[in-house]
């Protein structure tokens, strides 16, 4: 599993160079299923092979934050929390996850962009309620940039230690593969689960 998404990602931004990674960082900050935390360690691995630069690539990582967020901004700006709990969770955006971001737009006001920005979890959702609060463009795209530079720095600087790692240490691809045992049960068992309630909560409703 590992291995597979390691050439799928390394190969998209090998074809795509820095483009790939601003655009697969976009749709990660668009509220996407695409979380930074697996492509920037990935963009790593290029650059502890020299094909690619550590610093231009949280660059346009961080470029393709503001993208993505722009595009979640004018959603949550236009359409308002109605138009986010009808579609949101296709997306994977449910009222959890709006009223987290929420609360820490309300607690921290516009710097909550440039916080959460830092913070894995609300970091990819903030543009929502900063559209609906209307904060302004400038500021919400300067935090926006500011807060995800050295987020993206240091999850590619972390994706050069482990490919570094990954060629001097034999033993790692071993560790990888119970990971990927361990990740696979895991995932198993919350999908049994998910389904089993969703079964139950269907048979009280017929009751």
């Amino acid at each position: 599993m590992t291995a597979f998404l390691l050439r799928l990602i390394v190969g998209f931004i090998g074809q795509t160079g820095y483009l790939g990674v601003a655009l697969l960082m976009a749709a990660e900050s668009a509220c996407l299923p695409l979380p930074s935390e697996i492509i920037l360690p990935f963009a790593g691995f290029l650059v502890a092979e020299g094909r690619m630069n550590l610093f231009a690539v949280a660059t346009v990582g961080a470029l393709g934050c503001n993208l993505g967020s722009l595009f979640a901004y004018e959603v949550g700006r236009l359409g308002g929390r109605p138009l986010l709990e009808r579609w949101g969770r296709y997306v994977l955006v449910g009222p959890r996850e709006m009223d987290r971001a929420e609360r820490f737009f309300a607690r921290f006001g516009d710097a909550a962009v440039l916080i959460a920005r830092l913070l894995p979890g609300v970091r990819t959702y903030v543009a929502l309620p900063a559209g609906i609060a209307e904060m302004r463009r400038l500021p919400f795209h300067v935090y926006t940039f500011v807060g995800s530079w050295p987020w993206c720095l240091a999850l590619t600087w972390a994706g050069v230690l482990i490919g570094d790692a990954w060629r001097r240490d034999p033993g790692l691809h071993q560790a990888l593969r119970y990971a990927d045992w361990a990740v696979a049960t895991a995932a198993l068992a919350a999908l049994a689960a998910f389904l089993w309630r969703r079964l139950r909560r269907r048979a009280a409703g017929a009751k």
